[in-house]
């Protein structure tokens, strides 16, 4: 992986220097494309230009198509922007490494704001600041973008080339107080939860206690051997879910004396993380947790929660939608609802993450498109109210109506979105099919009304939700020592997280966290942990903090 990770970089230096010293590439322009003004939005000038923008996709599960979905035809007619979706086949930082280093990215890019590719590409000039593209084309675009987010865009040159979605800011948080959620959960299945007498999980004696009752009772669903609590998939760097999900429930704080604190390199020096998972150890001892945790992929994963072959599960709740209608159309009392989790010793309610102002992915436009003013102007319809009303909504009159000033779904439309998501994703296109610029805090704004079989795990996240923005985007720069350290440091990580849960004896277990914590301060941790500590207290700055 290191080996890999280098050469890429080595090809991205490769085109650095040719597009420094080699005879400049002939720019595109954008011809016959209306400019927009400070008051007019530049779509709305364009609508009679038919265009086509290739739009790349950094994750290998998207599966929606442009152009098959009543709300993506709508949008095209509206604004005369079709849009063919370009997603890797297999591994993503294969796929954009190499057309970064074939200089042949596509006109639009979207990926996740942590992924190193992102300076990458910005430092490579491949992509467009977004504030010039504005300036020359499209200076309504500053009227719909949100100021605190280009604000933290902002790179040390004072441009902006990427815009995020599902980012909340401290306005946000402070505007929609007790509306906005988590997707940080632990859900049990609400049948059996029940018929074991709605044990409480949140101590390590009350979770092993309630693992072993449900296996007893139900020892197979449907036939198939119960799996009596799962995670996320894990990876080459660990798993998320037992990493920053755990921390959070346990009300880890994220920094200590000034330091940051990274949960994804292992919290093997805190004790209530160490306390679970020996928790864990000893679950994995007793036959709880079977093999599958440790193999299965996310497609895995839905697939047997949606057979319901799941007691109980540390997970990311809105990626559960599929398997919660599946469920809740068969017996609605076996869906996964919401419960109180591990807890410290305290009994500290726990601290989940609302979405940080880095937002999940940023959107960028490449030197190489073919309109930068239309692509200009339709992130900026993108942002805006009216983009945000139709990618979430969809067309009013026929999937949804206004009561009092407030959109809602049309009958059909929530029984669809309900009953069948892939449907509604597929056909008709609403609610955030299309995410790649969505805005949910503004979403926020109109209340939430969910399917009956997806509001409990919501709702239930409500009171816990915090603001993790000062620990968003302490990406270390690519090449650097430090990012090299932190790599090395996440790949043993990786290796030494199924170790742990899988040790025969918890003398076994205390040895591998004491060879584990020498390997980080051998390899340099501490060098990791105060770059990244700059970066935090450079976001407070951003912050007002």
């Amino acid at each position: 992986m290191r080996k890999t990770k280098l050469i890429a970089f080595a090809m991205v230096l490769a085109v650095i220097l040719s597009s420094t010293y080699a005879k400049p590439k002939k720019q595109t322009k954008s011809k016959g494309t209306v400019p927009g003004t400070a008051k007019t939005a530049g779509w709305t000038l364009n609508t009679d230009k038919p265009i086509k923008l290739d739009w790349y996709i950094n994750f290998s599960w998207f599966a929606r198509h442009w152009g098959d979905s009543m709300v993506s035809k709508y949008i095209t007619d509206k604004t005369g922007v079709d849009i063919n979706f370009i997603v890797p086949a297999g591994n993503e930082s294969e796929k954009l490494n190499s057309m970064i280093a074939g200089d042949a990215l596509p006109d639009l890019i979207t990926i996740g704001w942590w992924e190193g590719q992102v300076p990458m590409m910005i430092d490579a000039g491949l992509v467009e600041p977004l504030d010039e593209l504005a300036k020359k084309y499209d200076p309504y675009f500053f009227k719909v973008a949100n100021p605190d987010k280009l604000g933290w865009y902002r790179q040390e040159d004072g441009h902006v080339y990427g815009y995020p979605n599902a980012s909340y800011t401290p306005t946000d948080y402070a505007n929609y107080k007790g509306k906005l959620t988590s997707n940080e959960t632990f859900l049990v299945r609400k049948d059996m939860w029940e018929a074991i007498g709605k044990p409480n999980m949140s101590t390590p004696e009350g979770f092993l206690k309630a693992l072993r009752a449900a296996k007893a009772k139900f020892p197979t669903v449907n036939g198939q051997p119960l799996i009596p609590f799962t995670t996320n998939e894990f990876g080459d760097t660990g798993c998320s879910q037992l990493q920053g999900y755990l921390a959070h429930f346990l009300a880890i704080p994220p920094e200590k004396d000034g330091k940051f604190v990274n949960a994804d390199l292992g919290l093997t020096d805190d004790p209530e993380y160490i306390r679970w998972m020996k928790t864990l150890r000893q679950a994995h001892s007793e036959g709880l947790i079977p093999t599958d945790m440790f193999v299965d992929k996310r497609s895995q994963i839905e697939e047997k929660a949606a057979q319901g072959r799941y007691f109980c599960m540390l997970y990311q709740n809105w990626d559960m939608q599929a398997a919660q209608h599946a469920l809740y159309a068969r017996d609605p009392n076996s869906v996964y609802i919401a419960v109180d989790g591990p807890k410290n010793s305290r009994g500290d309610d726990p601290t989940l993450a609302g979405g940080g102002i880095a937002g999940w992915t940023v959107t960028l436009i490449s030197k190489n498109c073919k309109d930068k003013a239309r692509a200009i102007q339709f992130l900026s319809y993108l942002i805006s109210d009216e983009g945000q009303m139709d990618t979430n909504f969809g067309i009013e009159g026929k999937t949804y109506t206004m009561k009092n000033g407030i959109p809602e779904l049309t009958p059909e439309m929530k029984k669809l979105d309900s009953t069948d998501k892939n449907k509604q994703e597929t056909d008709v296109g609403i609610m955030y099919t299309y995410w790649m610029l969505m805005d949910t805090a503004w979403q926020a704004q109109w209340g939430t009304e969910y399917a009956p079989s997806l509001g409990q795990p919501q709702l239930w996240t409500r009171p816990y939700v915090k603001s993790f923005a000062a620990y968003d985007g302490l990406t270390l720069p690519v090449g650097s020592e430090e990012q090299l350290i932190y790599e090395d440091i996440q790949r043993r990580w990786g290796k030494v997280l199924p170790q742990l849960i899988r040790a025969k004896t918890e003398a076994e277990f205390d040895q591998i966290v004491r060879d584990y914590n020498k390997y980080k301060k051998d390899k340099g941790i501490d060098k990791v942990i105060a770059a990244q500590s700059k970066l935090m207290q450079a976001n407070k700055e951003k912050l007002g903090m």
